[in-house]
C-alpha cells in the first residue's frame, strides 16, 4: 500500500487497531514467559508472580509518563523518536534473564523486582507506551472520533496474550523458541508502528498535537481517577493471593485474575453506556455482599466453588469500577495524562497489595480491605424506591442508615457466635438477614460499606483475626503459615495456605510419632527404616522437622528450607522433632537446587525431595537438570524420593519420564495414611542401582508398585506445562 494512501480514513483505522493489538499482545506474552524464564531460580511461591506483577506496573506506569511527555512534541517528532526507540531496544532481543547473583535469604522481595525489570524493562517500557501514543495519534487525525475505543482493543490484545500463553505458546514450544517468536511478533510491531506514524507524516493539518487545555482538573477528578484505578488493581493480587494461599493454589490461577482484570477494561470501554452494564452496576452491590462477605473466611480448607465465585466477583467490580472511569474519561487532548494517572493508580494498588500488605498484614487482610474500598467507589442505585426516597430526605437518610447499622452490627455478633458453633442453619438465616439490610440501604454509600463491612466481621471475620490476635499467624514471601490445635487439643498443626505442612502430637507418649504425610508406612517412612545406621540424609524441606525422628544410629542429616520462618518454628520449640530427634542435623537455608548444586558430588545416600508449597507446584525442582542436580549429590547407589501428593495435578508421569530419561529404576508407594494423625500420600523412590531399591522394598514388597506410563516428553528448564496433568 503507498504511503500516502494509509492517511486515508478506511485505511487508517485498521492500521491502528492491528497495531494497537499486536503490541498488547506481546506486552501481556512477555510477562508469563518472563515469569516461566525466571522458574529455575525462584520456583512456584505465589509472591514471586505478586513482584513480577508490581515490576510490569511500574514499567508501565513509566511508559505511560514517556507517552504523556513525548505527545507535547509534534508528531512528526514523536514518530521519529518513538520508532527510533523501538528498533533500538531490538537490540536486546532474544530476551535472556539478566545475570543477576543469587538473592540472600529474606531479600527476594527487593531481588525478584530488579531481576524481572533487568531482564525486560526497556522492550516493556516503550511497549506500554504504544496504546496510548497510537491513541493520541488517531485522535490528532480521526475527525472527532472516540478513541478510547482503541483502549478496548488494547486490552482485548492483552488478554489474548495473557491466555494464549499457557494454552497455547508454553505448551507448544520451548522458551528458546518461544523468545525468537516473541522477538518476531516484536519486529513485527516496529514495522507497523512505523506504519502507523507514517499515516500522521503525511497529514499535516492534523500532525500537531491538539492544544493542551489551559483550564487545570480538578484535584477531586484525579484523585477520583486513581482511585477508581488502585482498588481494581489491588483485587487483582489480592485476589491472586488470596487463591494461592487459602483456597486453590494452583499457579495456573495467578493467570487467570490477571485475564479477567484486562477483559474487564474491554468490556467497560466498549459496552459504554448499554443496558448490560447498566444491569451490572445496579446489582454489582448485591454481588458484593453475597460473595464479597465470604472474604474473611480462613478456615484452611480449599474451595473450589468459593474460588471461582472470588474470581467472579473481581470481574464484576473490575467493570463496575472501570465503567464509572470511562464514564469520567476526558476530551482527547487530555488523553496522554488520563492514561499516566491510570498507571499510576495502578501501580499504587499494586504496591499496596504485593509489597505493602505481606509486610503489614499476617493474613490477606488486604482483601477484605480493598473490597471495603470497592464498596465506597462502585456505582450504587437504591434497589429499594420507597426506601431510597429516603436517602433524598435530608436528616432522614442518615437517622434510617444509622438505626439499620445497628439492626446489622446486633446480627453480625449473633453470626459470630453461630460461626464458632458451627450451626449452619443460624449462619444461613444471618447472612440472609444482613445481606438484604445491605440491600436496602444501597444508594447510602456509608451506609452500605458500614453494613459490609459487619458483614464481613461476623462471617469468619471475627475468628480471623483472633487467630492473628493469639500469634498463630505468620506471613512470609512464601505464604502464609497458621498454627492451629485440633479442638481436642491433642495435636498441633501448622497449614501452608490450604496444605497442612506438618503435625505434631501434644501427648507425651506420642509426642515424637511420626504424623501426616510421613507415616511409617509411607514411601519415605518405608525408605528411611531400610537405611544403613551410617547413611548420609539430605532432605528438601523442613516442614515441622516429622522426618528427623527416623534419623538412628550415626547418621548425617541435612534439611534444605528456602523460608526462615519454617526453621524458626522449630527452632523456637513449636514444633520440637529436630530439637528432640537430631539437634545436630544441619540445616541449609536457600533454594534447594541452587544448594545442592555446591554440594560435595556423591555425598548423600538417601534424597527426599518435600518441597511443595501448599499445592503449588515446584517446577524447577521437577526438571532433567534438577534431577541432574540430584544425580550428582547422590552416591552412585543412592535413593532419590520425590513426594508427589497433590489435589490437582498428577505427577507421577513426570517423574516416571525423568527416570525414564537418566536410566533410573523406580516403584511407586500410595499410602492410604490409615491411623490417627496420619494423612495419605504418594511418594516415588528412583535409584540407579536396582539392587538397592530391592533392598529397600525387601520390608513391605507389596507396598511399593511400578511406576506409571511416562508423560511423552521429561519437564527441562527450557520446557514444560501443567495443564496435560491437571486432574478433571
Amino acid at each position: 500500500m503507498p504511503v500516502a494512501s494509509l492517511s486515508a480514513p478506511k485505511a487508517r483505522l485498521p492500521l491502528f487497531i492491528l497495531t494497537v493489538f499486536t503490541g498488547s499482545l506481546l506486552l501481556f506474552l512477555v510477562q508469563p514467559m518472563v515469569a516461566r524464564m525466571a522458574l529455575p531460580l525462584l520456583g512456584g511461591a505465589p509472591g514471586v508472580w505478586n513482584s513480577a506483577m508490581v515490576v510490569f506496573q511500574l514499567l508501565l506506569l513509566g511508559g505511560y509518563l514517556y507517552a504523556h511527555l513525548l505527545s507535547r512534541w509534534p508528531v512528526r517528532r514523536q514518530a521519529l523518536a518513538h520508532v527510533a526507540l523501538l528498533a533500538l531496544a531490538g537490540v536486546t532481543l532474544p530476551l535472556q534473564l539478566a545475570d543477576l547473583p543469587p538473592p540472600v535469604s529474606g531479600w527476594e522481595v527487593v531481588w525478584v523486582p530488579a531481576l524481572f525489570a533487568a531482564t525486560v524493562g526497556p522492550v516493556f517500557l516503550l511497549l506500554s507506551a504504544q496504546s496510548s501514543l497510537m491513541q493520541r495519534w488517531y485522535a490528532a487525525g480521526a475527525e472527532g472520533r472516540d478513541p478510547y475505543r482503541l483502549y478496548a482493543v488494547s486490552n482485548l490484545g492483552s488478554f489474548a496474550g495473557l491466555i494464549a500463553y499457557p494454552f497455547w505458546l508454553e505448551r507448544a514450544y520451548a522458551v528458546s523458541v518461544q523468545t525468537g517468536l516473541w522477538a518476531a511478533g516484536y519486529a513485527l510491531l516496529v514495522v507497523l508502528a512505523a506504519l502507523a506514524a507514517a499515516t500522521r507524516w503525511h497529514a499535516p493539518a492534523a500532525a500537531e498535537p491538539q492544544a493542551r487545555p489551559t483550564d487545570p482538573l480538578p484535584m477531586r477528578t484525579i484523585a477520583l481517577w486513581l482511585a477508581l484505578s488502585a482498588v481494581p488493581s489491588g483485587l487483582l493480587l489480592s485476589t491472586t493471593t488470596l487463591l494461592t494461599t487459602d483456597l486453590m493454589a494452583m499457579p495456573l490461577l495467578w493467570v487467570i485474575p490477571l485475564a479477567i482484570y484486562l477483559l474487564s477494561f474491554t468490556v467497560a470501554f466498549t459496552a459504554g453506556e448499554s443496558i448490560w452494564l447498566a444491569i451490572l452496576n445496579r446489582y454489582a452491590a448485591v454481588l458484593l455482599l453475597m460473595i464479597g462477605g465470604l472474604a474473611m473466611i480462613s478456615g484452611g480448607q480449599s474451595n473450589p466453588a468459593v474460588a471461582l465465585a472470588m474470581v467472579a466477583l473481581l470481574f464484576v467490580l473490575a467493570v463496575a469500577l472501570h465503567g464509572r472511569l470511562y464514564r469520567l474519561r476526558p476530551e482527547p487532548a487530555r488523553l496522554t495524562l488520563f492514561y499516566l494517572v491510570l498507571a499510576t493508580g495502578g501501580a499504587l494498588g499494586g504496591i499496596f497489595a504485593a509489597l505493602l500488605a505481606p509486610v503489614l498484614f499476617d493474613w490477606v487482610y488486604e482483601h477484605p480491605l480493598l473490597l471495603l474500598a470497592a464498596a465506597l467507589l462502585i456505582p450504587q442505585a437504591a434497589l429499594v424506591n420507597r426506601v431510597g426516597q429516603f436517602w433524598r430526605a435530608g436528616r432522614r437518610r442518615h437517622l434510617l442508615a444509622g438505626a439499620l447499622v445497628i439492626v446489622a452490627a446486633v446480627l453480625a455478633w449473633q453470626l459470630s457466635r453461630a460461626v464458632e458453633a458451627g450451626n449452619g442453619a443460624d449462619i444461613f438465616l444471618l447472612v440472609t438477614a444482613i445481606v438484604l439490610l445491605g440491600m436496602t440501604v444501597t444508594g447510602h454509600r456509608t451506609a452500605f460499606a458500614a453494613i459490609f463491612a459487619l458483614l464481613l466481621l461476623g462471617h469468619g471475620g471475627m475468628s480471623t483475626l483472633a487467630l492473628s490476635a493469639g500469634g498463630g499467624r505468620v506471613r512470609s514471601y512464601f505464604g502464609v503459615y497458621s498454627i492451629t490445635n485440633t479442638e481436642d487439643g491433642r495435636l498441633r498443626r501448622l497449614n501452608h495456605g490450604t496444605t497442612m505442612h506438618g503435625e505434631q502430637w501434644l501427648e507425651p507418649a506420642r509426642h515424637l510419632a511420626p504424623t501426616g504425610y510421613y507415616g511409617p508406612q509411607s514411601g519415605v517412612g518405608l525408605a528411611l527404616a531400610a537405611a544403613q545406621p551410617e547413611a548420609r540424609i539430605g532432605v528438601v524441606g523442613l516442614g515441622v522437622g516429622t522426618l528427623a525422628c527416623y534419623r538412628r544410629g550415626s547418621q548425617r542429616w541435612t534439611f534444605f528450607e528456602i523460608d526462615p520462618q519454617v526453621l524458626a518454628y522449630s527452632r523456637a520449640g513449636t514444633f520440637t522433632f529436630l530439637r528432640d530427634c537430631a539437634p545436630e542435623a544441619r540445616v541449609v537455608i536457600g533454594d534447594a537446587r541452587l544448594s545442592l548444586a555446591g554440594a560435595p558430588p556423591g555425598g548423600l545416600d538417601l534424597l527426599a525431595v518435600d518441597a511443595f508449597s501448599s499445592d503449588a507446584i515446584p517446577v524447577h525442582l521437577l526438571t532433567t537438570e534438577a534431577f541432574a542436580t540430584y544425580g550428582a549429590a547422590l552416591a552412585p547407589d543412592g535413593v532419590l524420593l520425590v513426594h508427589i501428593s497433590n489435589r490437582y495435578f498428577d505427577l507421577a508421569p513426570v517423574i516416571a519420564a525423568q527416570a525414564a530419561a537418566a536410566g533410573w529404576g523406580g516403584v511407586l508407594r500410595d499410602d492410604p495414611g490409615e491411623g490417627e494423625g496420619l494423612s495419605p500420600s504418594i511418594w516415588i523412590a528412583l535409584s540407579r542401582d536396582p539392587a538397592t531399591l530391592e533392598r529397600m522394598r525387601a520390608g513391605a514388597p507389596e507396598a511399593w508398585e511400578a511406576l506409571p506410563p511416562p508423560a511423552p516428553e521429561a519437564w527441562t528448564d527450557d520446557r514444560s506445562s501443567l495443564l496435560p496433568l491437571l486432574r478433571f
